[in-house]
């Protein structure tokens, strides 16, 4: 039983409690006021693992060392989208990057590769060297709906980005849901999914599912317990719901 619950009711699937290793919820914050910030902790602290400011949206967001600060009160940890290290690596700023996140007292990394090309070595020195100081969130995959990437080459690179030093691995779908793990259409890669669990633990795994559809296939298939992420801040109490059957869509999952 979830003891942050209002009423204790029977037959609700187990779910972790923070701070959490699987069963984590992982927001995308686009561009929050510090009074939505404010507002949407109210309703959400309780369930929001980790909090991820897109893309490059921290460049140019007012009131930055105040949201993040807000958040990190909240016992939440916050991190800068991978897209913003790809724009400081690509102009050769790495070491700009790294006082950029000390600036903001920031300990949590993405280290991505989906809008340039570097090598997989490469990409794991950078791991292998921000790991020493920081928390790093890799995530695999590529941002073009082109670019295919064969189950065996998902694990290769999973299974050297943990090796490398990364806590996690996050599985490409950015924010609209129609690449990586997904197709354009939005429907799950299953056999990808179902081949990279044969190799890689559950629990080093955040599957981005920003919609509906795609959370409720992730919980069907493993559970309340399985870790999403590009979460919309809106739609953190609906995927509350949906992981325990208080929604339609599983309603009769649980019981």
């Amino acid at each position: 039983m979830n003891k942050t619950y209002n009423y204790q009711l029977p037959q609700l699937p187990e779910r972790t409690v923070k701070p959490r290793e699987k069963g984590m919820t992982m927001v995308m914050d686009k561009g929050l006021s510090l009074r939505q910030a404010e507002d949407f902790l109210s309703m959400t602290d309780q369930y929001v693992d980790i909090i991820k400011l897109g893309f490059g949206t921290s460049i140019v967001s007012p009131n930055l060392k105040e949201k993040i600060a807000l958040y990190k009160e909240a016992g939440i940890p916050v991190y800068f989208g991978g897209t913003l290290f790809e724009a400081f690596l690509v102009r050769d700023r790495l070491d700009d990057y790294l006082k950029y996140l000390d600036k903001y007292d920031i300990q949590h990394v993405e280290v991505s590769d989906g809008s340039i090309e570097i090598s997989q070595d490469e990409k794991c020195e950078y791991i292998t060297r921000l790991s020493k100081n920081y928390t790093v969130l890799s995530e695999v995959g590529s941002k073009d709906a082109e670019k295919i990437i064969p189950p065996y080459k998902w694990i290769a690179m999973m299974k050297a980005e943990l090796e490398a030093g990364a806590w996690k691995v996050i599985a490409e779908a950015r924010e609209s849901g129609t690449v990586g793990i997904f197709r354009k259409s939005g429907e799950v890669r299953s056999g990808l999914v179902e081949e990279i669990l044969t190799q890689i633990p559950q629990e080093k795994i955040l599957w981005e599912a920003p919609q509906k559809v795609q959370q409720l296939w992730f919980i069907k298939l493993y559970g309340s317990n399985v870790s999403l992420g590009n979460i919309a801040p809106n739609e953190v109490i609906p995927l509350e719901t949906l992981r325990i059957g208080l929604r339609g869509d599983t309603f009769d999952f649980f019981l």
